[in-house]
């Protein structure tokens, strides 16, 4: 009895140890979503009252929970039956991945102040603070779950390629779908949070010495820092979406071999997000037009 039950402790042993080792691979793998989910919901969750941030970051939390609840057995379930859709899917998500990033390039560049009728009719009638706010955890969770789509989707890939057993794979992208959104809105949850430690630092030093220089730094590093997560954030939005097409893609995996890999997927990335923000914009074009 006493060598079957260190025999069982044995299997658990080798069972978490390749559960880590494919939860370290597929996090690398993902690293890119997860830069640009940092970036974008550090983003979403600024702009409130310093007494509504964490709410409405704990609403988006909540939220990005349950999207994994539904998405983990659907990609699972989807993978044992019908793996070519999985495919279909990454591919479609690396598409809006490559929109997403596409589209912030374009608004940067060509971005054009709007007048203020134009704001009027887009936005339509005054919103409260309050539908303010839950329209913006509405668009968020929905952004969070198409990253989270992807985030999943990939870790399964890492760990399908390796060919761990199927248990292995549950655990693994189990895992790190849970420490995705644990560290994200973490991290999310410390950097909203600095203009007030800096604030608190400043009044609590009464504007004079070490503590105050450290809690003005706290105060004007914030928007810095969401400037270059935004960066961040749309270049790895189009890396992770040509790296979807490169590798899942049989034209794109074998065109121009001799080009570096991470420019190679930069280009096709952004080439094809140009093309589907061109066809996006046509369309929002056409539909009113029709509808007159």
């Amino acid at each position: 009895m006493a060598s079957g039950f260190f025999a069982i402790l044995d299997d658990i042993a080798a069972l978490m140890d390749d559960i880590a080792v494919t939860s370290k691979l597929a996090t690398q793998k993902t690293a890119g979503i997860l830069g640009d989910d940092l970036a974008v919901n550090a983003e979403k969750a600024t702009g409130f009252l310093a007494s509504r941030e964490i709410p409405v970051l704990w609403a988006i939390t909540k939220g990005s929970f349950i999207n994994k609840l539904i998405i983990l057995p659907a990609v699972f379930l989807l993978n044992y039956f019908f793996p070519v859709v999985i495919t279909i899917i990454l591919v479609l998500g690396g598409m809006y991945l490559a929109y997403e990033g596409a589209e912030k390039i374009v608004e940067f560049l060509f971005h054009r102040a709007k007048k203020g009728h134009e704001v009027v009719l887009e936005s339509g009638l005054p919103e409260s603070d309050e539908n303010s706010e839950k329209s913006k955890i509405s668009s968020a969770i929905k952004t969070d779950f198409i990253l989270s789509l992807e985030i999943v989707i990939i870790a399964l890939a890492t760990v399908i390629e390796h060919e761990h057993p199927l248990l292995t794979q549950i655990l693994s992208v189990s895992f790190v779908a849970i420490i995705a959104t644990v560290g994200v809105y973490g991290i999310v949850a410390l950097i909203v949070r600095m203009d007030d430690a800096g604030f608190f630092l400043i009044k609590k030093s009464g504007d004079k010495g070490f503590l105050s220089v450290v809690g003005q730094i706290l105060v004007k590093a914030l928007p810095i820092i969401i400037k270059i997560l935004s960066v961040v954030g749309t270049i790895a939005l189009i890396l992770v979406s040509g790296g979807i097409f490169v590798h899942n893609i049989e034209f794109f995996h074998h065109l121009l071999p001799s080009l570096p890999s991470i420019i190679k997927e930069f280009a096709i990335g952004l080439i094809v997000g140009l093309i589907v923000v061109g066809l996006v914009t046509l369309v929002k074009k056409l539909v009113p037009s029709r509808q007159k």
